[in-house]
């Protein structure tokens, strides 16, 4: 019998991996929690699935998405990145990448993880939410609206209301997979 998911992930195979695997799944580890907001980031106007296609490639061309190293990096590295096909090449989003990086690490300073202070915005607790269709599913919330200002307030870049509630199905700060779903 063939599983029902989430009408979104269609019958792409690496689609429906990441829903089953990952999408909705809490993740508390800074360094998955940065790549996801690298990728989230360069989401905004293309699908998901044109950002997954090439996540290894980001995975290469940003070091393993080291925010560290990724804060520090020279404009002769912007200038390599420019360059990589394997990646969306927007020269924005990749100047974004190294700020956000930069004050991912102050946000991690100030709160001892950017996971506690990210976390911190719903009570340390998966918000899960039960929707019958995908129509059901919004694209922002009160709560991705106030998260979404707050990280503007601290200098992160594209990083807007409904990039920011994209990034909080995906590292399961939100549960919206439909009430019908396996993975429910």
């Amino acid at each position: 019998m063939e599983k029902i998911r989430c009408a979104w992930c269609g019958t792409d195979e690496l689609y429906q991996k990441y829903h089953d695997e990952e999408w909705g799944k809490p993740v508390y580890d800074d360094e998955r929690i940065f790549e996801f907001l690298v990728l989230e980031s360069f989401q905004a106007g293309l699908s998901w699935i044109t950002i997954l296609r090439k996540r290894e490639n980001f995975r290469k061309a940003f070091d393993n998405f080291d925010y560290k190293k990724i804060a520090n990096y020279p404009d002769e590295k912007v200038e390599e990145l420019m360059q990589d096909a394997g990646i969306i090449r927007n020269r924005l989003k990749i100047l974004a990448t190294i700020s956000n990086a930069q004050k991912f690490i102050e946000t991690q300073k100030e709160f001892g993880s950017f996971s506690k202070y990210i976390w911190g915005f719903i009570g340390g607790k998966p918000i899960i939410n039960m929707p019958k269709t995908l129509k059901d599913v919004p694209a922002t919330t009160e709560i991705s609206d106030k998260l979404a200002k707050d990280l503007k307030k601290r200098g992160f870049k594209f990083l807007g209301s409904t990039v920011v509630y994209a990034h909080m199905q995906a590292t399961g700060l939100v549960d919206d997979h439909i009430t019908e779903c396996w993975v429910k």
